[in-house]
């Protein structure tokens, strides 16, 4: 079982997840609808995060509700955030199709999701496993 310092990690971790989900699918949508970033937009990568977005409020949710599923979740998020991150590293060219500042906002996301993650794993280890499954 969890303890009391685990549980208010794991709701601010969660918090944070649907959070960040919310705003993801708020500012893809609004680009999708054609709101102007500032930037050159790559549209696969948009519509990619935009998606995301949900993922990101589901796996919050399900972090609270169930901590095992919940760091599957995240670290699952982590992976496709890093493989996006990948491949837009790939093709990205000054000038070119990928902008500079959607190198540093999929960053962003890799790296807020490698922390939820890691912090997820670390409350898993507080719990007993009778409360994991």
């Amino acid at each position: 079982m969890l303890h009391l310092h685990g549980k208010k990690v794991v709701l601010a971790a969660a918090i944070a997840a649907v959070l960040f989900g919310v705003a993801t699918m708020i500012v893809g949508v609004r680009v999708l609808l054609g709101s102007n970033p500032g930037y050159i937009v790559y549209l696969p990568l948009l519509r990619f995060n935009t998606a995301m977005g949900l993922a990101y409020v589901a796996v919050g949710v399900i972090a609270w509700r169930n901590l095992k599923f919940g760091v599957y979740g995240a670290a699952g998020i982590c992976v496709l955030n890093l493989f996006a991150l990948g491949s837009i590293i790939y093709l990205y060219t000054p000038n070119g199709s990928i902008a500079r500042e959607s190198l540093q906002a999929m960053t962003f996301r890799t790296v807020v999701w490698l922390v939820l993650f890691l912090v997820l794993a670390w409350a898993i280890r507080g719990s007993t496993p009778q409360n994991d499954a």
